[in-house]
C-alpha cells in the first residue's frame, strides 16, 4: 500500500534482532474435534528442509519468516544458513533513500514486496559520503579527507575498514567504484583522483588507484595529465573495465561537455594513453550517471537544451555496445515534470534490470525496467520533508545475506 513502512523501523538483520518469540502456529477448522490432536507441518519438516525453502524467498520475506517463531528465527539467524552455498538466488536491487542531514538513516525500497524498510547505515555518520555498490557490498568514502573507506553489507551490518589509499591526500574531484566477484566474493575498489595543475585550469592530474581484497593492498596503476579535461565523481566497474566521466574545461570540441574514459583493470591498460580511450557522449548532456546492469554499461543522462546546454529538458537512458551508444529510452514528459530545470537535479543508480531515478528535491522514486521498457513510480517513501530546500539522495544495492567483506 502507498506509504506503507516496514515491519521494523530499525532494520537490523536477525543476529541483532530483539524479536518477540511467537509459538509455531497451526490453525484448525472449528469443526475439528478439539480432543483429536492436531499435527503442525512445521513440526514434520527438518531444519535442513526449512533452510532450503527459506533460501528461495526474497530477502524481505526471510526477515518476516524470522519473526514467526523461535525455531524459524534461529534458522535464519544461523551462520550455516547465512553462508549456505544454495543461498545465491538472484535478488532484485533495493534503493536506499536518505536526506542531506547528519543522520545516516533512511528507507530502502524493496521492489519485490513493494515496501519501504527503515535502515540505519553502518560506518558513516552523515549522508555526505561517496557511495558505490556491487553484489551485496557497499563501499563508503568520506567526502572530507577522502581517506576513510569502509566496505559493508547493509543487511547483515558486517563491515571492514580499508587501508588509506595512496596518492594525493586532497584531490579536487574523486570517483569511487567497486566490483565484487559473484563466485569468490573477492572485490576490487577503484578511486579516480583529479587535481588541477597549479595556476593552470586547463591541465589536470588524473590518477587511478586500485584496491584488491585478495592482496589487501592498494596500487597506483596510472597517472596522467589531461589537457582541457578534468575528472569528476562518476565511475563504475563493468566486466573488468573501469569507466569514468570527464568534464570539459574548455579545450574539447564545441558543445562537448562530457566524455567517457575506459580503463582495463585486469590488463592495467587503457590501450595506450587514457586520452586515446575517450568515448563520445550522446547529445549534449547536463549530467551523467553510470551503472553496471548485468555487466553492461548503462548511462542515465540529463539532456540539455540546444541553446542553453546547462538547462535540462529531458532524461535519457543509453547502453554502451562496442564503444557505441544505443538509446534505450527517454523519460516521458509526464514523469519528467517535477525534476527541475538546472543541470544536475537527480540521482540515479541501478543493478540487474532495474534503474532507479530520484529527484534531489523530492523523495519520489521512479523505476525503469530494462526488460519490459516500463516506467513506474514506487510507493510513496515515508520520509518527510522538514524544510522547503531540503535535498534527498540515494543509491541502490543488492540485498544479499551470504556475502561479507
Amino acid at each position: 500500500m502507498a506509504g506503507e513502512t516496514s515491519w521494523t523501523s530499525d532494520f537490523n538483520y536477525a543476529p541483532r534482532w530483539e524479536t518477540r518469540v511467537y509459538d509455531s502456529f497451526s490453525e484448525f477448522d472449528e469443526e475439528i474435534d478439539n480432543e483429536e490432536p492436531g499435527v503442525s507441518m512445521d513440526e514434520l519438516l527438518p531444519d535442513e528442509l526449512l533452510e532450503r525453502i527459506f533460501t528461495y524467498l526474497p530477502t524481505g520475506s526471510i526477515f518476516r519468516a524470522g519473526c514467526v517463531c523461535k525455531r524459524w528465527h534461529e534458522i535464519v539467524a544461523s551462520r550455516r544458513f547465512l553462508w549456505s552455498p544454495s543461498h545465491v538466488i538472484p535478488q532484485k536491487p533495493w534503493y536506499f533513500m536518505f536526506t542531506n542531514s547528519d543522520e545516516p538513516d533512511g528507507y530502502a525500497y524493496d521492489h519485490v514486496l513493494r515496501k519501504w524498510h527503515g535502515i540505519e547505515l553502518p560506518c558513516i555518520n552523515s549522508s555526505n559520503w561517496f557511495v558505490a555498490s556491487s553484489y551485496g557490498l557497499v563501499c563508503f568514502m568520506d567526502n572530507d579527507s577522502r581517506t576513510k573507506l569502509y566496505i559493508c553489507n547493509p543487511i547483515t551490518k558486517s563491515r571492514r575498514k580499508l587501508k588509506e589509499p595512496p596518492g594525493l591526500k586532497f584531490s579536487d574531484y574523486s570517483a569511487l567504484a567497486i566490483s565484487v566477484s559473484r563466485e569468490s566474493h573477492s572485490y576490487n575498489v577503484a578511486i579516480v583522483k583529479s587535481k588541477e595543475v597549479p595556476d593552470n585550469f586547463f591541465q589536470w592530474d588524473i590518477s587511478i588507484h586500485i584496491y584488491s581484497s585478495e592482496k589487501k593492498t592498494w596500487e597506483t596503476t596510472l597517472t596522467e595529465v589531461f589537457m582541457g579535461w578534468r575528472g569528476g565523481d562518476e565511475s563504475v566497474i563493468c566486466n573488468g573495465v573501469l569507466y569514468f566521466l570527464v568534464y570539459s574545461t574548455g579545450g574539447g570540441p564545441p558543445g562537448s561537455r562530457h566524455a567517457l574514459v575506459a580503463y582495463n583493470i585486469a590488463n592495467r591498460s587503457s590501450q595506450g594513453s587514457l586520452k586515446r580511450s575517450f568515448i563520445d557522449i550522446p547529445y549534449s548532456l547536463t549530467c551523467g550517471r553510470l551503472m553496471n546492469l548485468n555487466e553492461k554499461l548503462v548511462m542515465v543522462g540529463g539532456i540539455g537544451k540546444q541553446v542553453r546546454p546547462d538547462i535540462i529538458k529531458g532524461i535519457g537512458i543509453w547502453l554502451l555496445n562496442d564503444r557505441k551508444w544505443e538509446e534505450v529510452a527517454k523519460m516521458p514528459h509526464k514523469y519528467f515534470q517535477g525534476f527541475g530545470e538546472l543541470d544536475d537535479v537527480f540521482a540515479s543508480s541501478g543493478a540487474d534490470d532495474l534503474i532507479y531515478i530520484q529527484s534531489y528535491g523530492s523523495p519520489a522514486l521512479l523505476i525503469f525496467d530494462m526488460n519490459i521498457k516500463q516506467w513506474k513510480w514506487s510507493h510513496k517513501c515515508p520520509v518527510q520533508k522538514r524544510f522547503p530546500l531540503q535535498l534527498f539522495t540515494g543509491f541502490c544495492f543488492e540485498p544479499r545475506l551470504e556475502i561479507s567483506p
